[in-house]
């Protein structure tokens, strides 16, 4: 499995930019990967195809009604790993003893 942190949006609609994010966690939403949105981005974990694909998605939404559009995808592969959006956190955690604000 791939665990990616991905973040989209468009150049030159403003301060709040929301509403066209939004968008693109809606598509993630539906893709039923497991998924968990931050402020700077959105974290999704599968398989490479199926991560590129949403992405792919994503992108055509907003390309829609938007001119220029900026995107962010930083990726991490382990074998045989599964459910690293939770057990990464888990392993910081352990070490510093105590649960990290959320």
């Amino acid at each position: 499995m791939v665990l990616i942190d991905f973040s989209i949006y468009p150049i030159g609609k403003g301060e709040s930019l929301s509403r066209y994010v939004s968008r693109a966690v809606d598509i993630i939403a539906r893709s039923k990967l497991s998924y968990k949105v931050g402020p700077m981005g959105t974290t999704i974990e599968g398989a490479w195809d199926d991560l590129f694909g949403v992405v792919k998605k994503c992108f055509n939404e907003m390309k829609k009604d938007c001119h220029r559009i900026d995107f962010h995808i930083k990726g991490d592969y382990r074998k045989g790993r599964r459910g690293a959006i939770q057990t990464k956190v888990q392993s910081v955690e352990k070490r510093l003893r105590q649960p990290i604000k959320k």
